[in-house]
């Protein structure tokens, strides 16, 4: 089985402190530290586990700076085969649309039979790439999955829905699969398997090749600013009588009722 998995290196910003840069749409990003998006991880184990299982091949492929390529050696680490980086550097700005077009063009070539991608990216939370990929290339996919095994030319899937519910669905194979974390235990890299990760070569993809592809974005970011601090809360004190005729005010004054 011929797998490709959809890699992303992102600033850490969980316990960082985010600022705006000069531009007012983009983050200052020189004081953050960067790593594997985390859903992505979950993707990579799984394409890793169904190597194990099924045989054949996985191709780590990225749209990134030059820095990107540390997530790919990673990737090489665990037990990808192969690795590409898009030069995202070479593209001008990107959006989801216009990632999912690069990552089409750069993939034309390579024959497969499942795609894996995190159900998300950490850095912009735009779910997009991998349902527009998948549309891209005319086959089904599925995402939010927690749980997928493959036979017969199909794949058997679990996957969230709302309400903390379940959806069990059968989808013909070539798929792309956007994986939810939780679906695995992500392995550790060896230290030998880095050190031979570290020597393997990582095809680029430049300009010249995603000939054919009319690259354009879908959406624009006009303006990323941090969240005004305001009042979060007020406590009614008072009897119940007191308190829910001063609630039902508020919620009148504030024209819900």
């Amino acid at each position: 089985m011929n797998i490709i998995v959809l890699m992303k290196r992102v600033p850490q910003t969980a316990e960082a402190e985010v600022r705006v840069d000069s531009s007012g749409k983009n983050i200052d990003r020189e004081h953050l530290t960067f790593d594997t998006n985390e859903f992505d991880t979950y993707a990579l184990e799984e394409a890793v586990l169904f190597k194990e299982k099924y045989g054949g091949t996985i191709t780590a492929l990225s749209v990134g700076p030059p820095d990107s390529q540390d997530t790919l050696r990673v990737a090489l680490a665990k037990g990808a085969d192969n690795a590409i980086r898009v030069k995202a550097e070479e593209f001008g700005d990107l959006d989801g649309y216009k990632t999912a077009q690069l990552l089409y063009a750069a993939m034309k070539d390579i024959p497969y039979d499942i795609i894996f991608a995190g159900t998300m990216a950490t850095d912009d939370s735009y779910y997009q790439v991998g349902v527009v990929l998948a549309g891209l290339l005319g086959i089904p996919h599925s995402t939010l999955v927690s749980r997928i095994e493959a036979e017969g030319g199909k794949a058997d899937i679990h996957k969230e829905v709302e309400g903390g519910l379940q959806e069990h669905l059968e989808i013909t194979l070539p798929a792309l699969i956007a994986v939810q974390t939780g679906i695995n235990v992500p392995r550790y890299a060896s230290l030998i398997a880095i050190r031979k990760a570290a020597k393997k070569e990582i095809q680029t993809v430049g300009q010249d090749g995603v000939g054919g592809v009319d690259l354009k974005m879908n959406t624009e970011v006009e303006e990323l600013y941090i969240p005004p601090v305001t009042k979060h809360a007020e406590i009614f004190e008072g009897s119940p009588e007191e308190v829910s005729a001063r609630m039902a005010g508020v919620l009148k004054e504030k024209g819900l009722i």
